[in-house]
């Protein structure tokens, strides 16, 4: 695992990077946040749509074919849509080709997740694997925004979007070249249930799904409205910076609940974690200064971990056989079109009422979500393999 897992930190690092430069980037040449959020909204749903086809792909065909074929063209929208961003093109057109963006952004993380499943034997090495994905994501996303704010600050705009696709292309390459994943060939198992839906076929996967949706529906408020209140402020290259706050409680908190996750049951721990979650963002809509803001930040991060290592784990549990990779892709999916909706809302909420109002919706968006969670909790009770004790997978985790 040591080629792949260097190569793709640099094929994810601009995992957080990419759809929030492309955001700032649009806002700075149109000077709208709602012509923004759609735009970077489009991306996200590309992404969405993307992720599970790749997957899928990969699972019947090894991932490295379809991530050469998926780079290249990645590389092509993502020109495509700077010069269409440079020449002031009409916003269809800036939305279409954001799709193109998201839709062939290269699935690594996908990949990598399933790699664990099918190079390392079931038991803690495996598990801790799951774990090192969930956390280096944070890692990412403590980078990623940051970076973004101190390049938007460049002489030109868009330097951001096109610093994060050359690492994304490079990285994925020599991902898809390493030994490892070259070696890999199609598991051979038929994938249970409908063949349209897939790993979703499976009433617990799209539990989990459903948790991930209201995940990633909750930060999308934030990561349109923290920016805004730096513009606000006037302080326009802290917004990125601001997110990295929640990013690092949550890479340190993620550690410790790691060692002993509450609740145990991994069917109550998802709705809890989400609602949790959802309530400390109501934190947010009190500051009234960027030094209070970033204090809150990094109270609500401490629970994002958490939840992306309870997401990954809880797929061993409910995901059929022979669809690791499609199965991470759609919680993926779940993740990116909750932030598509959530950004696209929190967009209009931060240019017609306030940034107040964009952090209350994102609260009461996710408890709304969570209680449907709860409300399905059994299907991801009744997922658990026979022979894989719910109580060990959340020992293996923790460690």
């Amino acid at each position: 695992m040591r080629g792949p897992v260097i190569a793709s930190l640099l094929a994810r690092l601009p995992i957080a990077m990419v759809g929030l430069s492309l955001l700032l980037y649009v806002q700075r040449q149109t000077g709208s946040y709602a012509t923004a959020s759609l735009v970077s909204a489009s991306a996200l749903v590309g992404v969405a749509a993307g992720s599970v086809v790749q997957g899928r792909l990969m699972d019947r065909l090894g991932p490295t074919k379809p991530l050469l074929v998926t780079i290249g063209v990645f590389a092509a929208f993502v020109t495509a849509s700077v010069l269409a961003t440079e020449s002031h093109a009409a916003i269809p057109v800036l939305v279409a080709l954001a799709f193109g963006v998201g839709s062939t952004e290269p699935m690594v993380g996908s990949a990598s997740r399933a790699l664990w499943t099918r190079t390392v034997p079931p038991g803690s090495t495996r598990m801790a694997g799951y774990a090192y994905e969930a956390i280096s994501m944070e890692v990412f996303f403590i980078l990623g925004p940051g970076l973004s704010g101190v390049l938007i600050a460049a002489p030109w705009a868009g330097t951001g979007v096109v610093v994060g696709a050359a690492c994304m292309v490079a990285g994925g390459l020599w991902f898809a070249l390493t030994p490892t994943v070259r070696s890999l060939r199609p598991t051979g198992h038929e994938t249970r249930g409908s063949a349209i839906l897939g790993a979703l076929a499976s009433p617990g996967m799209r539990t989990v799904a459903l948790a991930a949706l209201g995940f990633g529906v909750t930060i999308g408020f934030v990561e349109v409205a923290v920016p805004a209140a730096a513009t606000n402020a006037g302080h326009t290259g802290m917004g990125g910076l601001l997110l990295s706050l929640w990013s690092i409680s949550s890479v340190i908190f993620g550690v410790l609940y790691g060692m002993r996750p509450w609740p145990r049951q991994m069917h109550l721990r998802l709705p809890v974690l989400l609602a949790g979650f959802s309530l400390l963002i109501l934190l947010l809509a009190v500051p009234s200064t960027l030094l209070g803001l970033g204090a809150a930040l990094l109270v609500v991060g401490t629970l994002i971990t958490p939840q992306s290592t309870s997401h990954s784990a809880a797929i061993e549990q409910v995901a059929p056989a022979g669809t690791a990779t499609e199965a991470f892709g759609w919680v993926i999916t779940a993740v990116t079109v909750g932030l598509a909706i959530g950004q696209s809302i929190s967009g209009q909420l931060v240019d017609h009422v306030g940034t107040s109002a964009a952090f209350v919706a994102s609260a009461v968006a996710g408890l709304i979500i969570a209680s449907l969670v709860w409300v399905s909790r059994r299907t991801i009770k009744a997922g658990i393999p026979a022979t894989t004790p719910a109580k060990s997978d959340v020992e293996l985790v923790g460690r």
